[in-house]
């Protein structure tokens, strides 16, 4: 049985982030809440799995410290997030670059994260302490103003990509774009990322050799036909904070705002057949009645649910995890293939980045393939990880592989990043589909949905707090 009354005021179908948030919110301004969920566990497509000690997460979105929901959704107080090293690693015509390691100038000296962090007793960054920090230096005085990205020498590395000039605007460009009000880059002329890269003023090979690959891990879009808006919300988040990953896998997102829900909320391995504002009708427990319905699940579930509602197009996602004898010599960074020279766009020794994934004294890469996957796809992986790390990876042991085609929704201009999430009165949806293709957009959408359906109840929310939020990246 579903609940003893057969009855919510609001049932949500999927139990991924974004329907998981909104059930907290509405959870706590007095609302009772049935969340269902087909699979086995809650987490749409933040799943990690298990295998032989280490933790392997499905799809392993990229996070930033940067993201407002991370700190204001309820339930996520015990979040610790851990830090790629700062900037990025990228592999153009056989060298490896260190580059993108935003600085920004405040009376003579070089400014860090470090503000109002805080941290566990293993050294990594609580989300509370990270958003604070990335808040400390949001609110930095803007002048002077100024950017430094920085080379580094030994382990592989030849310096930073690019003259000192190229730097220093990129450095300049970088801080400007964190320090440029949301509203303002959502004001901007719209077109595709692209297009849009050569009116930024900066050289051709800042532009090729930094600034697409980290747009491209960042948008998991290979080509770009991402809305320049969108984009430039991508870098402003980027050069706002550092780039993170959830301790212990993506699923510890999920996890943590399931386990914080009174016992029951959830209920997995239920399958919704039909669903109106009044009733849900599920294939294991009958019909549950309820007085709104939120839809949390991926746009395509969601359509098959209410046919009619839009879908938009995908970008498909591989993620491989590979464990060698030894790391390769690149530390906690994440490197980028700026030659587009094969399959992976993006790779890191994991467990150099967050030691939770891996057992003591054993080493875990992890790589992104975006678009269609070749079909010898560890073969020419590792081929290609061989050129990227400078490294042979003949020894390398494939742990998993994991293909999602419809792993981030694609957001071609014009794109709207606050659609709708009211459809009328009792019926709701949200989900990254809604918002923007990132755990952010995820979060954003179920607080809003939230709010939607508290105002349409008449039930007031429940006092959050009161501290001001930097606008979203």
């Amino acid at each position: 049985m579903l609940s003893t009354a057969h009855h919510a005021d609001v049932v949500i179908i999927g139990a991924g982030i974004a329907g998981l948030s909104a059930a907290h919110r509405l959870i706590s301004a007095g609302v009772n809440v049935s969340v269902l969920e087909a699979g086995p566990r809650a987490g749409g497509r933040m799943m990690t799995d298990e295998v032989d000690g280490f933790r392997l997460d499905h799809i392993g979105p990229l996070l930033n410290t940067s993201y407002p929901e991370l700190y204001a959704t309820p339930g996520l107080d015990g979040l610790v997030l851990r830090h790629f090293d700062p900037g990025v690693l990228v592999h153009s015509e056989g060298r490896r670059y260190r580059t993108g390691e935003v600085r920004r100038f405040r009376t003579g000296e070089v400014r860090r994260f470090r503000t109002g962090e805080t941290r566990n007793p293993r050294g990594s960054r609580s989300a509370l302490g990270a958003f604070k920090a990335a808040r400390a230096l949001a609110s930095a005085p803007r002048a002077p103003l100024g950017g430094n990205l920085t080379g580094m020498t030994g382990g592989g590395l030849t310096g930073a990509m690019g003259g000192a000039i190229d730097q220093a605007r990129l450095g300049v460009a970088l801080a400007r774009l964190a320090a440029t009000p949301r509203a303002r880059v959502l004001a901007r002329p719209e077109r595709a990322a692209l297009d849009a890269l050569s009116g930024r003023g900066l050289s051709s090979r800042t532009l090729n050799g930094f600034v697409r690959p980290l747009l491209t891990a960042l948008l998991s879009d290979p080509a770009l036909t991402t809305s320049s808006r969108c984009a430039d919300l991508a870098l402003r988040g980027y050069a706002s904070g550092r780039l993170c990953v959830p301790s212990g896998g993506s699923a510890s997102l999920p996890d943590l705002l399931a386990a914080a829900l009174p016992p029951g909320t959830v209920r997995t391995g239920v399958h919704v057949t039909a669903a109106d504002i009044t009733s849900v009708r599920t294939k294991e427990h009958g019909e549950l009645g309820c007085r709104s319905l939120l839809l949390a699940t991926g746009a395509g579930a969601a359509a098959e649910l209410l046919p009619g509602l839009r879908v938009p197009p995908f970008h498909p996602v591989t993620v491989l995890h590979h464990t060698a004898p030894a790391p390769p010599p690149t530390g906690a960074s994440l490197l980028l293939d700026a030659d587009r020279s094969g399959p992976v766009a993006h790779t890191a020794v994991m467990s150099e980045v967050d030691p939770e994934r891996a057992p003591h004294g054993r080493v875990l890469i992890s790589s992104t393939v975006l678009g269609t996957p070749p079909p010898d796809l560890d073969r020419t992986v590792r081929a290609h990880l061989a050129a990227l790390y400078g490294t042979p990876t003949d020894d390398w042991e494939l742990l998993a592989a994991h293909h999602d085609p419809e792993a981030v929704p694609a957001m071609p201009p014009p794109h709207d990043p606050r659609r709708p999430v009211r459809l009328l009165a009792g019926l709701y949806v949200c989900g990254d589909h809604r918002d923007t293709g990132t755990v952010q957009g995820a979060l954003s959408s179920g607080r809003r949905a939230a709010g939607a359906i508290l105002a349409d109840l008449g039930v007031r929310p429940a006092r959050e707090d009161a501290t001001v939020l930097p606008e979203a990246a």
